[in-house]
């Protein structure tokens, strides 16, 4: 059965309120949680970016059994993957060993802020391959001394540490990145439904361990208004793929590459008014092309408690057949 998630959209709430969303998704049924980590929303109408690990913290507090990850963390350059390793192993700590750390080679978008540029692709990739080693290394708990390509470590060690290792999910787009992922993650992490990046982590060494995938959808009970709202915030996703998106530096960039997605294009991949099927046909997707997660993001901060309330009544158990 196909694990349902719910995707704490840090781009569009404030911190206080993704707290009580970790709370009430617990309490509605949902299978785990995931949160963003920006340091921008990808549009100013999003209007919202607090400090995921914070939030992290609190939720721990506030739930207690739902499993709770990070969709994605960079740990490449606005993080030195030493300071990734001691925050995931603290909240190992906190949740009681219902973290997973979800890692990702990041956007421009967010990295920028530290004013050293953006490393073009390959580059980027190999300092992701780097850090993923230092934050695994770090996890055993000895002392970690190495001068890397890109990252030096001076004698560090958590002194915290959960139980059992933090897993890690990296999140793939492609065939090396499946293989990466294959080779140092326990999770493979795909927004989309690409059963060829399945079938290539599965190739490389990845077959049976868990694959996330992620489904953006627009609940209201006035099918016009939720397509207008998935416009207003999520018309960014349509740019032109991850290659793109990647390499934007900020929220006017993102809005003008947007300027021409009508609110039509955007419906096309988002499930939008209170259609059961159109959620779970969209959900069906990912099972068929062998994901065993899917965290569904629920467009529009007001509308988040009604949501709740359906997927509750309705939408979750529609969605446990999968």
């Amino acid at each position: 059965m196909v694990q349902i998630g719910y995707t704490l959209m840090s781009e569009q709430t404030p911190a206080r309120e993704l707290v009580d969303y970790a709370a009430a998704a617990e309490r509605v049924g949902f299978d785990y949680a995931v949160i963003s980590d920006h340091y921008f929303p990808w549009i100013e109408e999003m209007g919202h970016s607090p400090y995921c690990w914070s939030v992290l913290g609190a939720a721990a507090q506030v739930t207690e059994r739902l499993p709770l990850m990070t969709y994605v963390t960079c740990p490449i350059m606005r993080y030195h993957p030493a300071v990734v390793a001691q925050k995931a192993a603290t909240m190992g700590v906190l949740s009681e060993g219902r973290f997973t750390l979800g890692l990702g080679s990041g956007e421009n978008l967010n990295e920028h802020v530290i004013g050293e540029g953006w490393p073009p692709v390959d580059t980027r990739h190999r300092m992701f391959a780097e850090a993923v080693q230092i934050i695994k290394e770090l996890f055993s708990g000895d002392y970690i001394t190495r001068q890397g390509e890109f990252y030096d470590v001076d004698s560090a060690k958590l002194y915290d540490l959960p139980d059992e290792p933090v897993p890690i999910g990296i999140a793939a787009s492609g065939g090396r990145s499946a293989e990466l992922a294959a080779e140092l993650g326990d999770v493979l992490v795909v927004n989309e439904p690409l059963p060829e990046v399945v079938q290539q982590f599965n190739a490389a060494g990845g077959a049976g361990r868990p694959v996330y995938g992620q489904l953006p959808i627009a609940y209201d009970t006035d099918a016009e208004a939720a397509k207008r709202r998935a416009h207003e915030l999520w018309r960014w996703s349509s740019v032109g793929g991850w290659k793109v998106m990647a390499e934007l530096p900020g929220p006017v960039n993102f809005a003008a590459a947007a300027g021409t997605v009508r609110p039509e294009d955007v419906a096309e991949s988002v499930p939008c008014g209170n259609d059961l099927d159109a959620v779970v046909q969209g959900v069906k997707k990912f099972a068929d092309a062998g994901y065993t997660h899917v965290a569904l993001v629920q467009i529009g901060h007001d509308q988040q408690q009604p949501f709740f309330e359906w997927a509750e009544k309705e939408l979750l158990p529609a969605l446990r057949g999968l």
